[in-house]
């Protein structure tokens, strides 16, 4: 059943929730101070468990609704939205996939912290990075928007889990010389999950990108790798760095 208002309920479920002092609390977590990279973002301090629950009790929101949540100055607003996409995205046909993603696309601008970004590219991006990879990301790897950036990197955790990494690692590479820290995450992170699953094709990669990757890319891929290995790898860098 089409749910009539629904975005305006929403605004009101999490707006009722609002807790300034947590919200205060957590600010810098999400970069959310003067300089920070969500400098601007307004956050109502809610909890994400409380949100999956506003998000479950409108999960037949219309996709416009949606559009206009993503559209929201309020944080959570926006990852209420894209729970909701997810979810739809999840229970949906082709027709319907095809119209969430084109829309996340759209409105991505919306998207622009790390929990915004995780929360959706590889599960909203899933039918398009697997139908055209290269279409997709090589705009987003080579947009001054970190958030694109990032979108790019972690759309292609959902190649990963089909244990499919080529394209994980061809991000990877396009990224070294990225000097955003969120990026260096995002990579670390996509190329631990890759290790996970094929620690050969992770160490080729480490074979032969360690010396020049960021150290917080470098330490974050090796988090799965025994001891010994992972001083090896951050020996070599820190070699290049003398």
């Amino acid at each position: 059943m089409v749910e009539p208002g629904a975005a305006a309920s929403i605004e009101a479920e999490l707006d009722a929730l609002a807790d300034p002092g947590r919200a205060a609390l957590v600010a810098p977590y999400f970069g959310v101070v003067p300089g920070g990279y969500g400098e601007g973002d307004k956050l109502l301090g809610i909890p994400v468990p409380a949100q999956r629950k506003v998000a479950a009790r409108h999960r037949d929101a219309p996709l416009a609704e949606l559009e206009r949540l993503l559209g929201s100055p309020v944080h959570e607003h926006r990852l209420v939205a894209l729970f909701v996409l997810r979810r739809r995205f999840e229970r949906g046909e082709r027709a319907e996939r095809e119209e969430i993603a084109e829309l996340y696309l759209a409105r991505r601008a919306g998207v622009n912290n790390w929990d915004l970004v995780d929360s959706s590219a590889p599960y909203l991006l899933a039918d398009r990075i697997r139908r055209a990879p290269r279409m997709l990301l090589d705009p987003l790897l080579a947009s001054d928007s970190v958030w694109d950036r990032r979108i790019a990197m972690v759309a292609t955790f959902s190649l990963i889990r089909d244990d499919d990494h080529g394209e994980a690692l061809r991000a990877a590479t396009a990224l070294l010389g990225d000097e955003h820290d969120l990026i260096h995450k995002a990579a670390g992170w996509m190329l631990r999950e890759v290790g996970k699953r094929d620690e050969a094709a992770l160490r080729g990669f480490l074979d032969e990108h360690a010396a020049e990757m960021p150290r917080t890319m470098l330490r974050y891929s090796l988090e799965r790798l025994p001891p010994a290995v992972r001083r090896e790898y951050m020996g070599a860098a820190a070699a290049k760095g003398r």
